[in-house]
C-alpha cells in the first residue's frame, strides 16, 4: 500500500495530509508539472508520494529554487523536521494562527527515509510558503 504527503495550497489555503490508498504513480522520482500547478514525485520503491498543489509554486520551484545536490539530504530532513514541527504545533492553534493557512497536520516521521527528491520538494516549498506567505516557522529562511 501506498504512502501519500499531499500539500495542496488554495488562494491562501494550503492542505497538507498523509493518506493511504491505491493510486497510479510514475517509476519516476523527478517532479511532474501538471494541471492547476501541480507538482508531484512518486518513488515505487519508496512507497511514498508527495503531490502539491499551489497557484506558483511550480514556476517559482523551477525558477527559483536551488538546484538539486546544493544541499545534503540530512541538511534538508533537519530542516524540514523543524519546519514541519512548527506547521503541526500552528495546526493546533488555530486562534493564534491563520486557519486558512495551517489547515492539516503533516504526518513527517524524522526516523522514515523518504529518500532526497520527498525531502528536496518539501523543504523547497516551506521556504516558498514562508516567503510568499510572510510566515516565519523556524530558524533562517532563505529570500528566494
Amino acid at each position: 500500500m501506498k504512502n501519500y504527503i499531499y500539500i495542496l495550497g488554495i488562494v491562501l489555503g494550503v492542505i497538507v495530509s498523509c493518506t493511504s490508498s491505491k493510486s497510479i504513480t510514475s517509476k519516476s522520482d523527478k517532479p511532474i508539472a501538471t494541471k492547476n500547478d501541480t507538482v508531484r514525485i512518486a518513488n515505487d520503491e519508496l512507497k511514498y508520494e508527495v503531490i502539491i498543489i499551489d497557484s506558483g509554486f511550480s514556476t517559482w520551484l523551477n525558477s527559483r529554487a536551488l538546484p538539486r545536490g546544493y544541499y545534503s539530504q540530512s541538511y534538508l530532513e533537519n530542516k524540514n523536521q523543524l519546519w514541519v514541527s512548527e506547521w503541526n504545533r500552528r495546526v493546533l492553534q488555530p486562534n493564534f494562527y491563520d486557519p486558512n493557512l495551517y489547515i492539516l497536520t503533516i504526518d513527517y516521521d524524522p526516523n522514515i527515509d523518504y529518500g532526497y527528491e520527498v525531502n528536496y520538494l518539501i523543504y523547497n516549498y516551506m521556504v516558498y510558503f514562508q516567503n510568499t506567505y510572510k510566515q516565519k516557522l523556524f530558524g533562517h529562511v532563505p529570500p528566494r
